[in-house]
């Protein structure tokens, strides 16, 4: 625990050394004639002394609880010098207006001596004799003398307490005077401003009233100058006037000319109007002739269709590629037509050794030779642009109203992808029968336009693999199961139910359309092609036309069918894993392809049940092979030896087809 400490050194430290007993100079009021300097002088005279009471170290001082407001205090007047009062400075006369009227109201009073620098004690009483120093051991001798010295400071400390609230009181009414005197002030301040603000707005008033004077008389000189300018104009106006109205005579009899030349020309209009409406009446005449001029063209077009058959059959021999080898000269002939050279060939001749059979002499047996015969046969180095050009009369046929349904049939590799789309990177040179028949399509709206047409046209593709319908335009995490239904009660029409039918006006939609669909398409490795289309593609384009001057409607479907490759089982099948799985797709193709034969040939016998159901291929494509449509097959075949026995099925099965006769073709109009 720490000793106890004696009450009066307690005192006695606080009073030495932490509590300031004087903090300002003192406001009591001096005597001579230093109190009646003005502010600015007194506060100059208190300088020197505030700079000697700040050098005095240890010097006694007094703390206030009023650290803002201005404090005075009095100082001991030492080496011959008198204290000045240090007054606040302020900036402004209020202020010291204020300071001099506190002055001036304070009463003179004795001045408090100061301390001795480094001393604590009060000074001793006059006419006491100062104590002399005690001794040591004399503590209750010390003990009274420090009491007297306590009890002379607590009498202190209440004197200058009672002194600092007494100037305290008169500050805060000096404070309260200078409030009002400063309010009094800015009240006679505002009203001077308002008094100069009225006096300037007066003076102000009476200068616009002097230039507008000054303006008005300008104004008056100047209307004077115009009425004279005016007077001059309207003399130069009666002549003017007088000239106009001899003008006007003249005008008058020109006129009169102009309405008498006017009535031979409304005669002259008259008669032109006549010959208009001569000329209306001849064009109607002329465009009903155009009319049945187009009728009479689609009907004819349609009549030549029919005398090449609405069952055509076209042989194409795909080229040798690099890397496979040459077939033997007069492995494939191509006879010339019954014209001669010029005429498009119409025959095709293959010839198949067959080194099983042997001879009595052991010489090799002769080679046997096939004949076949279609409406046209295109040799190997035939370009795209040829084989659209046969079927472009084909094509149009499907914008008169009549169903138009193309195929591509043949093995795997013979060239019937090639055919319908064409050949990858965009060149027009190998462009397929797809984008070409619809740009022909286009091209051709586009000119009976002017005739009254418009066409609209809608396109879609799917797939048909395994018997399963697949939407190729379907884009991913889209479409769901694809099924064939009618359109609706009592419809003709077929649709696919959750495929994308898709409206297109221009050749850049539609390959927009062909790029998605070979993304889309089911192929696979087989042994006779690397990349092999396993499906039945099937491009169908809806056109739609009408004739509103006439009320004339029609529409027609034209299917583009790209078929798979027809194979017999073992050539086609891949080794590993994946056998049994491309032995079922093999067995579903040919299935399909079998079906289509029987739909053809029971069309042909003009049979009483047609196998439309038999097949996916079949049902699809119904309303495209009975007896109101037009119908053309591509066989293809590879110029190859080693494909021999498949080219002479796919030929076999072209014959058969081009073999059959379907009834007259009708248009679809309303």
């Amino acid at each position: 625990m720490e000793p106890q400490r004696s009450p009066l050194l307690e005192v006695k430290g606080n009073i030495e050394l932490k509590t300031p007993l004087v903090k300002a100079p003192s406001r009591l009021p001096l005597p001579g004639s230093r109190f009646k300097r003005g502010p600015d002088q007194m506060e100059d005279a208190l300088e020197p002394e505030k700079k000697r009471t700040r050098g005095m170290g240890t010097a006694s001082k007094f703390a206030t609880s009023y650290p803002r407001a201005p404090a005075l205090t009095t100082l001991p007047q030492t080496q011959g010098q008198t204290a000045a009062l240090k007054v606040p400075k302020k900036t402004g006369p209020r202020c010291s207006t204020a300071v001099a009227t506190v002055l001036k109201n304070q009463k003179p009073g004795p001045a408090v001596p100061a301390q001795k620098p480094g001393t604590a004690a009060a000074p001793p009483k006059p006419g006491l004799k100062k104590p002399s120093k005690r001794p040591a051991w004399d503590l209750k001798g010390q003990l009274c003398d420090l009491n007297a010295e306590l009890k002379c400071c607590r009498e202190r400390t209440q004197t200058l307490g009672q002194e600092n609230q007494q100037l305290r009181d008169q500050l805060q009414e000096a404070q309260q005077q200078a409030m009002a005197l400063g309010a009094e002030r800015m009240t006679l301040e505002g009203e001077l401003a308002r008094v100069r603000a009225q006096a300037e707005q007066g003076q102000q008033e009476l200068g616009n009233l002097s230039a507008r004077v000054l303006e008005l008389e300008e104004r008056l000189g100047m209307q004077e100058g115009l009425v004279q300018e005016l007077q001059k104009e309207q003399l130069g106006f009666q002549e003017e006037r007088r000239g106009l109205a001899t003008r006007l005579e003249e005008q008058e009899r020109r006129l009169q000319a102009s309405e008498a030349a006017l009535s031979g020309s409304q005669a002259e209009v008259a008669s032109l109007r006549q010959e208009a409406a001569a000329q209306a009446a001849l064009l109607a005449e002329r465009g009903e002739r155009l009319h049945g001029l187009e009728m009479e063209r689609r009907r004819l077009h349609n009549q030549l269709q029919e005398l090449k058959g609405n069952i055509r059959v076209f042989c194409r021999v795909r080229p040798v590629l690099p890397g496979e080898p040459t077939p033997a000269p007069g492995f494939l002939l191509f006879p010339p037509g019954p014209a001669g050279p010029s005429d498009p060939p119409t025959h095709l001749s293959l010839l198949r050794s067959d080194e099983r059979r042997g001879t009595l002499t052991g010489a090799p047996p002769a080679p046997t030779r096939h004949d076949f015969s279609f409406d046209r046969v295109f040799p190997p180095g035939s370009g795209q642009d040829e084989v659209f050009e046969e079927i472009a009369m084909l094509v149009q046929s499907a914008l008169d109203g009549y169903p138009v349904c193309i195929f591509a049939y043949g093995q795997t590799g013979s060239g019937k992808t090639f055919t319908m789309e064409g050949g990858p990177g965009g060149d027009p040179q190998v462009e397929g029968l797809i984008p070409r028949a619809l740009r022909h399509l286009f091209s051709v709206a586009q000119e009976l336009s002017s005739q009254g047409w418009t066409y609209s046209f809608v396109a879609s593709y799917v797939e048909i693999y395994n018997e399963t319908v697949r939407d190729l335009l379907a884009r991913k995490g889209q479409g769901g199961e694809c099924e064939i239904r009618r359109a609706g009660p009592g419809s003709e029409e077929l649709i696919v139910t959750n495929a994308r039918y898709v409206p297109v006006s221009c050749e850049k939609e539609v390959e927009a359309l062909l790029h998605l669909a070979r993304q889309n398409r089911a192929v696979a490795r087989t042994a006779q092609n690397e990349r092999s289309s396993r499906s039945h593609s099937v491009f169908q384009l809806q056109i739609s036309g009408a004739h509103t001057g006439r009320g004339l409607q029609c529409g027609a479907p034209l299917n583009l069918v790209d078929l798979a490759g027809s194979e017999r089982l073992d050539p086609g099948l891949a080794l590993g894993p994946g056998e049994r799985e491309r032995l079922r797709e093999t067995q579903s193709i040919n299935s399909s392809l079998s079906t289509l034969g029987l739909v053809i040939m029971a069309l042909s016998n003009k049979e009483s049940h047609v196998p439309y159901r038999n097949s996916k291929l079949t049902y699809l494509l119904q309303n495209s092979l009975g007896g109101s449509a037009k119908m053309l097959m591509f066989v293809n075949i590879s110029p190859l030896e080693e494909n021999v026995s498949e080219s002479l099925n796919s030929l076999r099965f072209a014959s058969k087809v081009n073999q059959c006769v379907i009834g007259t073709a009708q248009a679809n109009r309303k």
